[in-house]
């Protein structure tokens, strides 16, 4: 599908699922992206950490696509981008923060050199074919998130990015009121609008109204203090590295993504009175009051700092009279991860605060009352909610219409909608899906590969090598297994086993593939009926 005279607009993730943003923005027979993220694996991925969008509709598409635009870094937006940005072709563009991320990643890949990546600064106005865009700057919980006003000969919409308000920002200066009302009194059709906090009856809260509950919770505490925050977080890095001044801590900054947040804030003039920090080694020598670590992991990711120094295997320790402070909210779905670190820490005698203890964490996305300002201020004809799973969407929708807002309406992953002219409406559907990162290779992520594990991490397997000459047995079969539930009895099931493969090739001769088969579903018959599991079965039958 081409655009033609007219505006559409087609989610090809974040859309009934919270990750893996990606927007494009039709018109006069051409296309914008909005973001490439990624998202992170569950069990239902064995073996897999990061899931990528299907770009097929836009990569068959790709001399139609002018640009990429990116709204901010966080992982969900920026992700896929050294994976997927380099075969499309186009420019990127994203704002001196933003950028400096990007491109590291690019070059951790190896593409940088291949890659147009364009930076703009906040407030500016660019053209991307028939799109003129303007970076509007908004508080998130990374620096330099922004709103995007695309113009269009069709219409004018506002796509927020992920974005809350902020009174006192610790780091940078988003849009004002006085800013977003003279949008609004431009006219904006579309408002394409974050949905993730839609259920929060309470505003986000400033950034800097942290400081004071996380200096009272490291002040109170008697031994080692470690903060596990978001890396991307450079303003929550910016308080942390205040009250350890305060709390005459000396600070430790713990991770890689940690150390590459500070070195890129740092060359984009944040952080600048940031203090000295001390490496892990220093801090481990340093008296339990003195030291205040900062580390990742606070969603209980396995080999993030904060997993490694509950298991043992990491440079700092915890012991007994320690305190850690997650200044991080729980992500849904990783609650059991969370848990199992937390399970940990506390048996060690490790004292916790999260945010039900304390005021040490506030959101970066925007609650009721900040979704309701935003409906007045910007006077949207249309509000089309993004960033949600469904219950989100629907629940924007409608608490933008009982305020107002003329229509709304809720689309999900691969809906081609046409916002303009005319009466907004689903006109199509593009296919969607996701592709998976298994070690440098992308593969579909219910493709046979990882089907096939799924079956491996679920039944096992069992390989039979079988001699045979002149179509009769030779020898006795040799039988291996993997991951099938027999313990103490793994001997004599084996043996059971080997005789099944025996006896089916005693029955008669028969050409190798229908050998095989048989061979096959006795060595299975077997497994079945001492486990309850139909394991894969692997036949090897040589001719000697």
């Amino acid at each position: 599908m081409t655009p033609k005279n007219e505006l559409l607009f087609c989610a090809l993730g974040g859309s009934g699922e919270i990750g893996m943003n990606v927007n494009l923005y039709g018109t006069q027979g051409k296309w914008v992206m909005v973001d490439m993220g990624v998202t992170f694996a569950d069990h239902s991925y064995p073996g897999i950490d990061l899931v990528l969008p299907d770009l097929s509709f836009i990569e068959e598409r790709r001399e139609e696509l002018v640009g990429i635009l990116i709204t901010h870094g966080h992982e969900d937006h920026i992700g896929a981008l050294p994976y997927l940005a380099e075969d499309l072709g186009v420019p990127l563009y994203a704002t001196p923060f933003t950028a400096g991320l990007i491109r590291g990643k690019l070059e951790e890949e190896r593409v940088a050199d291949r890659v147009d990546l364009r930076v703009v600064e906040p407030r500016e106005r660019v053209s991307v074919g028939p799109f003129d865009v303007r970076f509007v700057p908004m508080a998130h919980s990374i620096p330099e998130a922004n709103a995007l006003e695309i113009t269009t000969p069709h219409g004018r919409v506002f796509h927020t990015g992920d974005w809350k308000f902020d009174a006192k920002p610790v780091i940078g200066k988003p849009a004002t009121e006085k800013e977003l009302r003279a949008i609004g009194e431009a006219g904006i059709d579309v408002l394409v609008c974050d949905s993730t906090n839609v259920f929060n009856a309470d505003e986000s809260g400033s950034e800097s109204s942290v400081r004071r509950g996380l200096a009272e919770a490291v002040a109170k505490a008697r031994g080692r203090v470690l903060v596990t925050t978001f890396a991307s977080n450079a303003a929550r890095l910016s308080t942390l590295g205040a009250v350890a001044k305060e709390t005459g801590r000396k600070l430790c900054v713990t991770g890689r993504s940690l150390d590459r947040i500070l070195r890129v804030a740092q060359s984009c003039g944040y952080l600048r009175d940031f203090p000295e920090t001390v490496d892990p080694e220093t801090a481990m020598r340093l008296p339990r009051d003195k030291v205040l670590i900062v580390a990742t992991g606070g969603q209980g990711e396995a080999r993030a700092a904060l997993a490694r120094i509950a298991e043992g295997n990491h440079t700092v320790s915890l012991d007994a009279g320690d305190t850690v402070i997650f200044s991080s909210k729980q992500i849904p779905g990783n609650e059991v991860a969370i848990g199992r670190i937390q399970n940990i820490l506390a048996g060690r005698g490790v004292e916790m605060v999260t945010e039900k203890q304390a005021h040490v964490h506030v959101s970066g996305h925007p609650g009721r009352p900040e979704l309701a300002a935003i409906y007045e201020w910007l006077k949207p004809g249309l509000l089309l909610p993004v960033h949600g799973e469904m219950r989100h969407l629907m629940e924007q929708a409608r608490f933008g219409l009982s305020l107002g807002v003329p229509r709304a309406l809720v689309q999900t992953d691969g809906d081609i909608v046409r916002l303009a002219p005319g009466e907004p409406t689903k006109i199509g559907h593009a296919p969607v899906g996701r592709l998976v990162l298994d070690g440098d290779v992308i593969l579909p992520a219910d493709g046979v590969t990882i089907n096939e594990r799924r079956k491996l991490g679920v039944n096992g397997q069992m390989s039979v090598a079988v001699a045979t000459q002149g179509g009769k047995l030779a020898g006795t079969p040799q039988v291996r297994i993997q991951g099938v539930p027999v313990e103490e009895e793994r001997l004599p099931f084996i043996a059971e086993a080997e005789e099944a493969a025996a006896e089916a090739v005693r029955t008669g001769p028969r050409d190798r593939e229908r050998l095989r088969e048989d061979v096959r579903l006795a060595v299975r018959r077997v497994a079945t009926r001492w486990t309850g599991k139909k394991p894969v079965v692997d036949v090897l039958i040589v001719e000697v």
